[in-house]
């Protein structure tokens, strides 16, 4: 039996970011997952269709509406916002980013920095948002000696609009194989998790 949520804990809104396909709607089924484990079940496993869920979404193959996640962590209770990847919604990523207290930005360790995964960290420093940490996306599928590279081109595309690019966490993860019952998968997604906890400062509510 399932026990119940608890949500005593202190509460932050995050949002995930990056180019479209480059896995941050598996991210966020696969953060349900570990944080259900986590939780002996009082966390609600959302898939991804879940999340996906508009018929004109599943019809087109990219997140067009934002979709929320709740979840929770060793230390708080998170509001997750799925952001559009694709290029006609940025509008509506700009209006979910804007409600967040920090972002994931996914970038998959097989494409690295793409035209999107720039447009969205520029669009989250003039929104305002605080606080940005990476999930570097897909390492099962990507040459190790690449996932250098991409961590120090996020790193100076970060610098260049005005974050701590030299400090910000970078975990590596694979959404996908964490979904499909990897162990070590799921532990790099609750590395993630705590990553968040640690840097994303805790808001200060009105």
């Amino acid at each position: 039996m399932a026990v119940a949520f608890n949500r005593d804990k202190p509460h932050c809104n995050i949002g995930t970011i990056g180019h479209v396909d480059h896995g941050k709607t598996s991210l966020a089924t696969a953060i349900t997952i570990v944080s259900s484990e986590l939780s002996d079940g009082a966390v609600k496993v959302k898939n991804y269709d879940e999340i996906d869920s508009a018929p004109e979404e599943k019809a087109r193959g990219i997140t067009i509406q934002t979709a929320h996640v709740e979840f929770i962590s060793k230390k708080r209770h998170y509001a997750l916002v799925d952001c559009p990847g694709h290029v006609d919604y940025i509008k509506n990523m700009i209006t979910g980013a804007s409600q967040t207290d920090g972002l994931i930005l996914v970038v998959s360790g097989v494409d690295g920095v793409m035209p999107q995964t720039r447009e969205h960290v520029l669009l989250a420093k003039q929104v305002g948002v605080p606080s940005i940490i990476v999930c570097i996306n897909k390492i099962d599928q990507a040459d190790p000696e690449l996932l250098e590279l991409i961590e120090m081109e996020v790193r100076e595309l970060l610098t260049k609009y005005d974050f701590p690019g030299d400090t910000v966490p970078i975990i590596r993860c694979s959404a996908l194989k964490a979904i499909n019952g990897d162990s070590d998968a799921k532990k790099g997604i609750l590395e993630l998790m705590d990553a968040i906890d640690d840097y994303i400062p805790q808001p200060t509510r009105v």
